[in-house]
C-alpha cells in the first residue's frame, strides 16, 4: 500500500500539475452522529440539510451572530451521519464552539474520525480508477458517489480547466495510488486558489461574511432555508444587494515574500482589501485570493510593506454578478 504521507514543500510547481494526488493532512474529518444531527447542523450552518443526500455533498459555512464565518466546510451524508472537514489548525476551537450548541441535542455527538483521510485529486485519471462507471454521475461540483472505502466528491475545477476531486477515505484500503503521481500539498493549495476556493486561517477567522468569500457561488449558502446563527446578516446582504467586496484572484510576477493571510492590500496607502490565502510557485511568482472592495479592484494594488509587488488580476472559474450590481449602485 502506498504510504499516505505528503511530500513536504512550501512551494507549488509551476506550471501547476494537471494530474496527481495529495494527502490533505491540513484538514481533519469530523463525524456528527445521533438523533439530533440534522436539526443541530440546520441551526448552525448555511446549508439546507434536506439537500445533503447520498450523491450530493455541498459546501457550508458557520457564522457568528454578526454573520462572520468561522467555519468553511463540506457536508457529506454517510448513512445516518454527517461528515465534515475542518482545517487542522482551527479544528479544536471549532469543535469546542459547536459543542456548546450540541449540548441541546441529547444523544448527538461530534467527534474526529482519526482513521479518515482526504485525498485531493487533480485530473480525471485516478478518479476514473476509483469510481469506474459511477464517475459519469459526477457532472457538477458537489456531486458525489459512495465507494467501498469512502466517498468521491467532484469539486470546483481551476480557472484553467483542470478537473479536481476529493476522495474522503473512511476505511483502510489499498487504493490504486501511484507514488509517481503524488504531488505536494502546496500544489493542491495552489489549485484551490486557481479554483477560487477560500480557506480560513487563525488570521482570517470571523473576518468575512460568507458571500465576501464567494461561498454562494460554490454552492455553500442556501438563501431560502430556515433560521441559523448569522442568517439575518447573510440574508440581508444577499437580498438587499449590500455586498460591496468579494473574493478576487491575483498574481504577483515576482515577490520577495509571500503575503500573509490577513495582511492588507493597499492603493495609494489606503487599505482596499485583505489577503485570504497565498502560495508561492517554483518560478518565483505568487498567486493569492483576497477580499477586495469592488470599487478598488481595478486600482493598482500591492501588499502592505511590499510596494514593488504589483497585483495583476487573473480569472476565477465562476462569475460574481454582485460585482456588476455593486458598481451600478455606487454610481
Amino acid at each position: 500500500m502506498t504510504d499516505l504521507n505528503t511530500p513536504v514543500s512550501a512551494v507549488a510547481d509551476y506550471p501547476l500539475p494537471t494530474d496527481g494526488w495529495a494527502v490533505l493532512n491540513d484538514r481533519v474529518i469530523v463525524r456528527i452522529s445521533g438523533p439530533g444531527t440534522d436539526k443541530f447542523l440546520q441551526g448552525q450552518f448555511s446549508q439546507n440539510l434536506d439537500e445533503v443526500v447520498s450523491g450530493y455533498s455541498p459546501r457550508a459555512a458557520a457564522a457568528t451572530p454578526k454573520g462572520r464565518a468561522y467555519c468553511l466546510t463540506r457536508m457529506v451524508r454517510f448513512g445516518d451521519d454527517i461528515l465534515m472537514d475542518l482545517p487542522s489548525e482551527l479544528a479544536d476551537d471549532t469543535i469546542n464552539h459547536l459543542r456548546k450548541y450540541l449540548m441541546l441535542f441529547r444523544g448527538t455527538t461530534m467527534e474526529r474520525v482519526t482513521e479518515a483521510r482526504i485525498l485531493g485529486i487533480l485530473g480525471t485519471g485516478l478518479a476514473e480508477t476509483l469510481a469506474d462507471e459511477s464517475l459519469d454521475t459526477l457532472t457538477d461540483p458537489g456531486k458525489s458517489t459512495r465507494l467501498s472505502d469512502g466517498v468521491l466528491v467532484k469539486t470546483q475545477s481551476t480557472a484553467e480547466g483542470t478537473a479536481r476531486f476529493e476522495f474522503w477515505r473512511t476505511a483502510e484500503s489499498k487504493p490504486a495510488l501511484s507514488a509517481n503521481a503524488q504531488i505536494a500539498l502546496a500544489d493542491w493549495q495552489a489549485s484551490e486558489i486557481a479554483a477560487g476556493v477560500a480557506r480560513l486561517t487563525p488570521a482570517t477567522q470571523e473576518s468575512f461574511v460568507p458571500q465576501m468569500l464567494n461561498w454562494q457561488h460554490l454552492g455553500g449558502v442556501h438563501f431560502r432555508k430556515g433560521c441559523y446563527t448569522g442568517q439575518e446578516v447573510i440574508a440581508r446582504m444577499h437580498f438587499l444587494g449590500q455586498l460591496k467586496k468579494s473574493l478576487f484572484r491575483f498574481r504577483i510576477e515576482r515577490a520577495a515574500n509571500v503575503p500573509s493571510p490577513g495582511s492588507a492590500l493597499l492603493s495609494d496607502e489606503r487599505s482596499m482589501g485583505e489577503v485570504v490565502n497565498a502560495v508561492e510557485y517554483s518560478d518565483g511568482s505568487v498567486e493569492l485570493l483576497a477580499v477586495v472592495r469592488h470599487d478598488a479592484a481595478q486600482s493598482p494594488l500591492h501588499p502592505k510593506d511590499m510596494p514593488e509587488a504589483v497585483l495583476v488580476p487573473i480569472p476565477l472559474p465562476y462569475s460574481v454578478p454582485e460585482r456588476e450590481k455593486s458598481a451600478q449602485s455606487d454610481t
